[in-house]
């Protein structure tokens, strides 16, 4: 299965004075896969290195010195490791800290060698307060579950994602294409962007085996907690992770979760899950300029799940109202908003973890709440995420009148269009969004 995130690998390989790569992600979202398969596609040969599954390796890097770093690994697993034509892949790095300091040396004393990490709970070792992070010398990817656009690739839909690559917003999109491509949104949320769900899915065709696959994830998460964390806190992990699905896309208190513990030992437990990738914070800005973080509340955020097909199978909803209901009215529109912010982490998050925000106004008689913030070319474009007709989204116009914005957008199942200073995109269309946002901010 081709993943988008090949792209970004191959542009990183073929860059000058590249810098090691790290890799980040949360479990079973396809990372060690992808890596190999790249390394296999794209140089003479790929040195794979398993910290978890050969612990034996770490003594490698008991020195920092490259050559001497290199020459242990070869000696030890028998494969020759050379500059410009070996790719090293550091799997399950979390494993070995040294490793990650050692790779500011790579960079520096050994600069033609293609070095990448990855692992599953890489952010614990790169948030320890005692790591001192290699600043300057590594460079970041993110790779997150499949995403909409990557699923039309993977089931034999490639020419729609083509098509909606190049439509133009004066010319919308053909009645017939847009409900195929609804239908093939249902489907997606049925199903998630978990790799070994949608494998399942296109050699089976079976839901009920990929539930059953969704659930087996959703256990391995829960097994992955004893390893990040005390006894006592892995019962509070465990009522967070429980509970969060049913939580997404609303304001977040902690009396939700458990009313009988404090908040600051589940804020602990919620700051690890984030680590961990299964949450999402998307915290509220003032939207007052760029970048929003500047303008970021930390106490008021809300979540999302790593995956929509996890949410789905975690609460277990109905299929069946994923191919009746309005997408917008399930679950309170949660469900919709959940997807919303998933397909704006695949097109635009991956550079940094998490970088979701919201905009809220708190004032007697005039509260607001606009669900998404999105960056396009220094401008600041409000995303909501809504049913019904234009002439509705009040906080959406509240925060173009406030903030003197020019437009806003609405996702929903509505057609593509733009009237009245909002651009109406339909559910399939979110990969797209920056590219026709600057269709009206930079008219030809």
């Amino acid at each position: 299965m081709k993943r988008d995130i090949e792209t970004d690998l191959l542009r990183w390989k073929e860059q000058k004075g590249h810098m090691p790569l790290l890799v980040r992600g949360a479990r079973q979202v396809g990372k060690s896969y992808i890596i190999e398969k790249f390394g296999k596609e794209n140089f003479e040969n790929c040195v794979v290195i398993n910290f978890e599954q050969y612990p034996e390796y770490a003594h490698c890097f008991d020195t920092l010195d490259p050559t001497k770093i290199v020459n242990s690994l070869e000696l030890l697993s028998g494969l020759t490791i050379q500059p410009e034509k070996t790719l090293l892949f550091l799997d399950e790095i979390q494993e070995c800290p040294r490793a990650i300091l050692a790779l500011r040396y790579f960079k520096e004393q050994m600069p033609k060698l293609h070095v990448i990490g990855a692992g599953s709970l890489l952010e614990f070792a790169l948030n320890d307060a005692e790591f001192q992070m290699p600043v300057g010398r590594i460079h970041f990817l993110h790779m997150r579950p499949i995403s909409f656009a990557e699923y039309l690739d993977a089931s034999g839909n490639g020419s729609l994602r083509i098509y909606l690559a190049k439509v133009q917003l004066q010319e919308g999109i053909e009645r017939v294409v847009h409900h195929k491509l609804l239908t093939l949104v249902r489907e997606y949320i049925a199903l998630g962007g978990m790799p070994a769900v949608i494998v399942e899915y296109l050699e089976t065709k079976s839901l009920l085996r990929c539930q059953e696959i969704q659930t087996a994830i959703l256990s391995t998460f829960r097994n992955d907690f004893g390893k990040y964390a005390s006894r006592i806190q892995r019962c509070h992990l465990q009522t967070i992770f429980t509970k969060a699905p049913g939580l997404i896309a609303q304001w977040f208190k902690y009396t939700k979760v458990d009313p009988d513990v404090s908040s600051r030992v589940l804020k602990e437990a919620l700051i690890k899950l984030s680590h961990a990738g299964l949450i999402i914070l998307v915290y509220a800005s003032s939207a007052s300029g760029l970048p929003f973080i500047t303008h970021m509340n930390e106490k008021k955020f809300k979540l999302l799940f790593l995956d929509i097909g996890l949410v789905k199978r975690a609460c277990n909803l109905d299929l069946e109202l994923l191919f009746k209901e309005d997408l917008l009215l399930i679950n309170e529109g949660a469900l919709a908003e959940q997807f919303v912010g998933q397909e704006l982490l695949a097109y635009t998050g991956k550079e940094e973890m998490n970088n979701l925000f919201f905009w809220i106004r708190e004032q007697k008689n005039s509260s607001a709440e606009v669900d998404y913030l999105l960056a396009v070319d220094s401008h600041i474009v409000p995303i909501e995420v809504k049913a019904g007709a234009i002439g509705t989204l009040r906080s959406l116009r509240l925060f173009l009148e406030e903030k003197k914005i020019p437009f806003g957008v609405r996702i929903s199942e509505l057609p593509l269009s733009y009237t009245n200073q909002v651009l109406s995109i339909p559910l399939y269309l979110i990969e797209q969004l920056p590219r026709l946002s600057k269709t009206i901010l930079t008219p030809k």
